[in-house]
């Protein structure tokens, strides 16, 4: 099962795509700028910043299955 799960999490680093996380109204301002450097800035803080929930919730989630798991082993 480990074996599977690390294989799984290595294909999906691996085979990641670009993502553009700019509002519209935000890439027109942005695209005028040459250099496009403070536009790359803000949309990798705004990808960073939409990970962090889905990596809190994944936390919890594996918490509350461990606990769930060892609860049902013991009975």
């Amino acid at each position: 099962m480990r074996r599977k799960v690390f294989y799984i999490t290595v294909l999906l680093i691996l085979f990641t795509i670009p993502v553009d996380a700019q509002c519209a109204m935000c890439r027109a301002v942005l695209e005028s700028e040459e250099g496009q450097e403070t536009a790359r800035g803000i949309n990798n803080g705004i990808v960073y910043l939409m990970i962090i929930p889905y990596v809190l919730i994944g936390a919890i989630g594996y918490v509350m299955y461990r606990n769930k798991k060892k609860n049902s082993q013991s009975i």
